[in-house]
């Protein structure tokens, strides 16, 4: 006969009720670990990728706003160089001193003239008779285009004698070159703070973009005044006083270019139409003064005016050795840009414990430069010294896959080329407007000592930010970041 605690142990062995409970308690307590580890680990990644997308993001805004701030410069020498050629336009327009010879030249054609029609030749007569019927017409369209000339220039010469006097446009340039690396560390701060929303309890996500080459120092700020960002010089400095000659000789021949589009443009109907009365000729010769120096309005203005002078590239290509020019490229074209994020909080903190105390922090490259120029198709037709086409249009090239062929030529004669997209400049100067930023591996050697770096920049805290300790050479953080 069984005792009752038997029966009651036996009765609990078979009865089977309750047991897919407990075995759900230890399920979902697993699953619930599972889960917390997945999204601890998720929020990891998704912050890591976060913060490398702000060091791109900030590294490529002020490499940006660096490449813009070069084009303006370059546009801006242009503008100087155009004022210039301008004014000179402007004053012949006021002096007026081709006028005063068109009467006698034109004279003297309808003199030839009525001797052409005493001619006993019938085609010397029909050239007299057309001489004396153009002499009239030439001299109106000379006092048309005089009068227009001095109405002209009484509108616009003050204007731009006072924009030379007052030296705006190198007052403008300086000014470009005070702004802009404070305007980009400013766009690095805003790319960076986009990408760090929401930011999970980490705080504000700070991008800040450092100098190189020996003044690891953030772009902008107080640092500016050892060695400016924007690699431009100003020649009307005492301290760069040997590279004056250099500036004017630039201004002076963008002017002459300048001044040559201008006569071409304005004296178009001239050159074509009214070659007698040598308003054209004279126009040249006393707004550029090639044939006539002492009367030359252009050196004139060069001379009254002369210390408005370009903004120039901090140091020419013929100051860098052949071996140099990566290292000079590291040091005044390279800019590294560094995201800074506060420790993320552990999902679980008593479960999944991040043991890292330092912020989280990375870096991206990049580099300012003047692109080759692009592979384009070129028309060639025979007889002509140029591939040409149609003006501005450059055939693209075909898509991968379609053989690489260049179109059919319309005619056995014709053919196409691949070559060099022409009319496109590929100098590293200020005059080229074609500067581009461009993410570039980060290999820059100062990376290690920036790291090490609190991110000191206006309206940031950066006692908020543990950095951490990164005693590494490049090359051993290359194996650690590839980026």
């Amino acid at each position: 006969m069984s005792t009752p605690w038997i029966s009651s142990a036996t009765r609990l062995h078979r009865d089977q009720r309750g047991v897919i409970s407990i075995l759900s308690v230890f399920a979902v307590l697993m699953l619930t670990a599972v889960l917390g580890m997945v999204m601890n680990v998720g929020r990891q990644i998704d912050g890591k990728i976060r913060l490398q997308n702000a060091a791109d993001a900030a590294a490529y805004s002020g490499g940006v706003m660096v490449a813009r701030a070069l084009n303006v410069l370059a546009f801006s020498n242009h503008l100087l160089s155009e004022v210039m050629a301008l004014t000179a336009l402007m004053r012949e327009g006021r002096d007026q001193q081709s006028d005063k010879y068109v009467p006698q030249i034109l004279s003297a054609w309808e003199t030839a003239g009525r001797i052409f029609q005493k001619s006993p030749f019938p085609k010397f007569q029909r050239l007299g008779r057309a001489i004396l019927q153009q002499a009239p017409l030439e001299q109106e369209l000379a006092d048309a285009f005089s009068a227009w000339a001095k109405a002209t220039s009484e509108l616009i010469l003050p204007t731009l004698e006072l924009i030379l006097e007052q030296e705006m446009i190198p007052e403008f340039e300086r000014a470009v070159v005070r702004a802009y690396p404070d305007m980009a560390q400013q766009a690095a701060l805003e790319a960076a703070l986009a990408n760090g929303r929401p930011d999970h309890g980490r705080g504000d996500l700070c991008g800040v973009v450092w100098r190189t080459g020996g003044n690891v120092t953030p772009v902008g700020g107080a640092g500016e005044a050892f060695r400016g960002t924007i690699p431009a010089i100003d020649p009307s400095d005492p301290s760069h006083a040997d590279r004056q000659s250099e500036a004017r000789n630039q201004r002076d021949r963008l002017a002459s270019q300048y001044v040559a589009r201008w006569n071409n443009e304005v004296l178009q109907f001239f050159d074509r139409r009214a070659r007698m009365c040598q308003y054209a000729v004279l126009w040249r010769n006393f707004v550029d003064g090639q044939r006539f120096p002492p009367c030359g309005q252009l050196k004139q203005v060069l001379a009254d005016y002369d210390h408005n002078l370009p903004h120039l590239i901090r140091t020419p290509r013929r100051d860098i050795p052949d071996g140099a020019i990566n290292q000079h490229l590291d040091d005044e074209f390279t800019w590294v840009g560094v995201a800074y994020w506060n420790k993320l909080p552990d999902f679980a903190p008593r479960i999944f414990f991040n043991p890292m105390p330092a912020s989280s922090v990375a870096f991206a490259q990049v580099r300012v430069f003047v692109p080759h120029r692009r592979l384009v198709w070129r028309h060639y037709v025979p007889g002509s010294e140029e591939f040409g086409g149609m003006p501005g249009h450059f055939p693209p090239l075909p898509p991968p896959g379609s053989g690489d062929t260049p179109p059919p030529p319309s005619t056995a004669s014709e053919s196409w080329d691949v070559g060099r997209q022409p009319g496109v400049s590929e100098r590293w100067d200020l005059l080229n407007q074609h500067w581009v930023a461009q993410l570039v591996p980060a290999t820059n050697a100062w990376i290690p000592l920036i790291l090490q770096q609190p991110p000191q920049v206006p309206g940031v805290n950066a006692q908020q930010y543990q950095l951490p300790q990164v005693a590494l050479p490049m090359d051993q953080i290359l194996r650690i970041n590839t980026h």
